[in-house]
C-alpha cells in the first residue's frame, strides 16, 4: 500500500474530511485573511476579487489532495503550489515575504483547531501538537522558514504575528464587499456569524464583528442535525448553487 502524506489515522485527515469543518475553517481564515498587510498580492492578479468563492474551492483542493493522497502526488501538488507563487513574484519583480507564507501556515492551524472544537469536540494536547507538526511538514516542503514544532511554541508565535501582521485597510472593506456580493444577504450573514464564533478577539475587534447573534445558540442544534441525512441538505445550503458539485466533492471518507 502506497504511504500517503498524512497518516490514515492522523487528526488532521479526521478535521479536514469533514465538509462543513473545512468550510468553516475557510470561513474563519477568510475573516483573517482580508486583515493581512500582504493581501495585496492576492490582488496583483485580480483572481480574489473577482471569484473569492471560487478561489475559496481551488484551495480547499490544493490542501485536501495534499492530505489525502499518496506522498508523492502530496508533494507535486506542493512543488506546484510554489510554482504559481514563484511565477507571481517573477510578474510583480518582487518576493513574497517568508512571513506571509508563515501566516497563511498558521491561520490554517488556528481555524482547523476552532472549527472541529466548535462541531465536534476538545482537542487533547498531542492532536494539538500533531496538527501543528503537519502542517510544519507541509511549509518545509515549501522551504518556508521558522515554523514552529508544537503547539506551545505555535500559539505564541502566531500570536504575536497577528499583532504584528494584520490591520484593517481598502483591501479588507473590498474584500467583504466581494464576499457579500457573490454570497448574497444570508450567506454573507452567515458567514460573518461564523467568523464571530471562531476568530480571534484580536481579529473580531480589528473587524468590528462583535458578539455571536443567535447563530452560539442553534449550534448544539446543528450538532444534532449533523448525526442525521438532513445534514447534507443543510451543508449545500451554505454555498451559492453553482458549487455545490465542489462541496459534494468535499468529502473524503476517513478510517
Amino acid at each position: 500500500m502506497m504511504k500517503t502524506f498524512v497518516e490514515d489515522t492522523s487528526i488532521v485527515r479526521k478535521i479536514w474530511s469533514t465538509t462543513d469543518i473545512t468550510l468553516f475553517i475557510f470561513a474563519g481564515a477568510s475573516a483573517e485573511f482580508a486583515l493581512n498587510k500582504q493581501v495585496d498580492w492576492l490582488y496583483f492578479t485580480g483572481k480574489l476579487p473577482g471569484d473569492p468563492i471560487g478561489r475559496l474551492f481551488s484551495t480547499v483542493k490544493y490542501a485536501q489532495h495534499i492530505i489525502f493522497k499518496e506522498e508523492k502526488e502530496a508533494i507535486s501538488s506542493i512543488e506546484k503550489i510554489k510554482s504559481i507563487h514563484q511565477h507571481v513574484e517573477s510578474a510583480r519583480g518582487l518576493q513574497i515575504p517568508n512571513e506571509s507564507y508563515q501566516d497563511v501556515l498558521y491561520m490554517l492551524i488556528y481555524y482547523s483547531i476552532s472549527s472541529f472544537e466548535l462541531l465536534e469536540r476538545r482537542l487533547s494536547d498531542e492532536e494539538k501538537n500533531e496538527i501543528v507538526r503537519t502542517f510544519a511538514r507541509i511549509g518545509e516542503q515549501m522551504h518556508i522558514k521558522g515554523i514552529p514544532a508544537n503547539y506551545t511554541e505555535w500559539k505564541r508565535t502566531y500570536e504575536q504575528q497577528i499583532i504584528r501582521n494584520l490591520s484593517k485597510s481598502a483591501f479588507t472593506d473590498n474584500l467583504f464587499q466581494q464576499y457579500r456580493k457573490h454570497l448574497g444577504a444570508f450567506r454573507y450573514f452567515l458567514l460573518l456569524e461564523i467568523q464571530r464564533m471562531l476568530s480571534s478577539k484580536h481579529v473580531n475587534e480589528l473587524l468590528g464583528l462583535g458578539r455571536p447573534r443567535f447563530i452560539r445558540l442553534l449550534v448544539p442544534v446543528y450538532k444534532q442535525i449533523r448525526k442525521s441525512r438532513l445534514h447534507e441538505q443543510l451543508i449545500l445550503m451554505m454555498v451559492p448553487r453553482k458549487f455545490i458539485k465542489q462541496v459534494k466533492e468535499m468529502h473524503h471518507p476517513v478510517l
